[in-house]
């Protein structure tokens, strides 16, 4: 379910309405959101979700906070009384995402939301300029499979990489978006991948080889909602069927290649505009 306003809404004023109790970012009450977006399914979260907005969930684990970050939202409501553990904390701290946890459901807290009055209108104006970096600068990285304590770790440290670099927000956001979907689909299909990250003045490359069952289809792969995740899979907010589409939408190239029981190699390239 998602949201579209025309204006902003403090963080104090969805406290207030929804009586929640801060857990990360006492400091950012003064802040404001600019969107609504309730799921359980982080696909849908990084495929439809806006920069800027308040992630509501019932997803009590830290994928929900890296998806938050990765779709640059600035913070997340937990439902239903879900407390996030001290990971979620750490992880929300250490990049600046606020916390509130309620005891109302997804329904009620979107309608108590929806409905605050005196919204203030922020006006932002964004003209983030890239810094060009003069020659290509490669970084590696590697993954294991089924390691979901670690999952989105190796995406975040690339976010941040191309953040210090200085590269354009919104291309940040898309590159961070793609590899943390690819990061994802080796954690749940592969044994283990290698990650290269090439960045220039020109481009952001990316190429992430897994050695796993492969994909026997890849255009049946391709489609929207086509997965083969487990039920415990699913259960952590993936395997919806918007991995590779959710890549794929978010890249200016895309390549993909598989061989069965052997690995899939994807590779992916954003220009720098």
């Amino acid at each position: 379910m998602q949201e579209d306003r025309n204006h902003s809404i403090e963080i104090a004023k969805i406290k207030e309405a929804l009586q929640a109790d801060i857990i990360t970012g006492n400091s950012q009450t003064g802040q404001y959101v600019t969107g609504i977006y309730a799921s359980d399914l982080m696909s849908d979260v990084l495929a439809y979700g806006k920069s800027g907005s308040i992630l509501i969930t019932g997803l009590n684990s830290v994928q929900a906070a890296i998806s938050a970050y990765m779709a640059e939202f600035k913070g997340i409501v937990f439902i239903r009384s879900k407390i996030p553990d001290q990971d979620i904390r750490k992880f929300a701290e250490e990049k600046g995402l606020f916390i509130l946890t309620t005891d109302t459901d997804m329904y009620e807290t979107c309608v108590k939301i929806a409905s605050i009055e005196g919204e203030v209108s922020v006006s932002t104006a964004a003209a983030a300029l890239t810094k060009r970096a003069e020659n290509v600068t490669t970084y590696s990285f590697s993954i294991d499979g089924q390691d979901f304590a670690s999952a989105g770790m190796v995406s975040t440290q690339i976010k941040t990489i191309l953040k210090s670099i200085g590269y354009n927000p919104l291309i940040i956001r898309r590159v961070a978006i793609s590899t943390y979907e690819a990061e994802m689909n080796v954690v749940m299909h592969a044994k283990r991948a290698k990650v290269t990250l090439k960045a220039s003045d020109q481009e952001i490359y990316i190429i992430i080889a897994d050695e796993g069952k492969g994909i026997a289809d890849i255009e049946l792969a391709m489609q929207e909602g086509y997965s083969t995740a487990t039920e415990e899979q699913r259960a952590m907010g993936f395997g919806a069927g918007m991995g590779l589409p959710n890549i794929r939408r978010n890249s200016d190239k895309m390549n993909i290649e598989s061989k069965v029981n052997e690995g899939t190699t994807i590779e992916t390239m954003f220009f720098v505009k």
